[in-house]
C-alpha cells in the first residue's frame, strides 16, 4: 500500500499539501495527523482519496509511539512525508510564556524528527521527504527568536539528512516560506504589515513541485528566496536591524 502521510493537517498548509496530494490520484491512501479530529474527519469527506484520520498531538511524546504502531500494524509503503506540524508566538522573552516556549521547541524540533525517524523504515528508493521550515531559518530575529532558532534546527536537520538518505535514493526538502497570509499564524501574530505575504495555496503548489524535482530547499516564493541570498551576504546584526524596520510598519 502506498501513502503519504502530512503532519499538522487540520490546517493551514497542511491542509493544502493533503489536497495536493488527493488530486495527484497516485496514493493508496493519505495519513492525516493532527490534534483535532474533528478537522481531520471533514478534510476526509472531502477528499477522493481514502484518509485515514489519525488524531495525535504529537507535543506530547507518547503520540509518536503511537504513530509506530499505526505503522507497524500496516506496514505501509510510505512515499511521501511531510512535516507540516509546528507553531510560533511573537513577542519578547518576556511576553512568551515558559509553556509555550518549550511547546515551540517540542512540535517544530523533537516531534518533527521523531516522525521522520519513526517514518523513515517505511521508506523506499524514490520516495520523498518535506520538512516545511521558514525563511525565518536563515538569520535571527528577535522577538521570534524560539520560533526562529526551531526552524533553524530543522532546516539544518533536513539539509544533514539529505546526505545521509542519497545511498537510498531517498529525497529531503526543506521548505523555507516568507509569511503566509492565510493563516493562523499571521492572524494571531502581532506584526501590522506583511509587504509581499504569499498565500498557502501558491506555497504549497510550488513547495510540491520542487519535492518533486528533488531539490534540496524550496524557498516558494520571491521575498524568500531573495532573503535566503541577502542572508548569505548580510551581517546578521544588520539583517535583525531590517527585521526591527518591518515591525514599524
Amino acid at each position: 500500500m502506498n501513502i503519504a502521510i502530512v503532519t499538522g493537517a487540520s490546517s493551514g498548509i497542511g491542509r493544502e499539501f493533503v489536497r495536493l496530494l488527493d488530486a495527484q490520484k497516485k496514493y493508496d491512501a493519505i495519513w492525516v495527523i493532527a490534534r483535532r479530529k474533528e478537522r481531520l474527519l471533514e478534510l476526509a469527506k472531502q477528499s477522493e482519496t481514502p484518509v485515514l484520520a489519525v488524531p495525535l498531538d504529537l507535543g506530547e511524546k507518547e503520540s509518536v509511539r503511537e504513530l509506530a504502531e499505526y505503522l507497524k500494524k500496516e506496514n505501509p509503503n510510505v512515499r511521501m512525508l511531510i512535516n507540516a506540524a509546528g507553531y510560533g508566538k511573537i513577542g519578547s522573552y518576556k511576553e512568551v510564556s515558559l509553556e509555550d516556549t518549550e511547546g515551540m521547541i517540542d512540535l517544530n524540533c523533537r516531534a518533527a524528527v521523531a516522525v521522520t525517524q519513526t517514518v523513515l523504515p517505511y521508506m523506499k528508493k524514490g520516495s520523498h521527504i518535506m520538512q516545511i521550515c521558514s525563511t525565518a531559518a536563515f538569520q535571527p530575529f528577535p522577538y521570534l527568536n524560539v520560533y526562529a532558532a526551531s526552524k533553524a534546527f530543522l532546516y539544518r536537520y533536513s539539509r544533514a539528512l539529505r546526505v545521509e538518505l542519497f545511498s537510498r535514493r531517498i529525497s529531503v526538502t526543506a521548505v523555507c516560506p516568507y509569511w503566509i497570509k492565510d493563516t493562523e499564524f499571521k492572524k494571531k501574530s502581532e506584526i501590522r504589515s506583511f509587504p509581499f505575504a504569499s498565500r498557502q495555496k501558491a506555497v504549497a503548489r510550488r513547495a510540491m513541485r520542487d519535492t518533486r524535482l528533488g531539490m534540496a530547499v524550496s524557498t516558494p516564493g520571491f521575498m524568500c528566496s531573495i532573503h535566503r541570498v541577502i542572508a548569505k551576504i548580510v551581517p546578521s546584526e544588520i539583517m535583525m536591524g531590517f527585521w526591527a524596520a518591518l515591525r514599524r510598519l
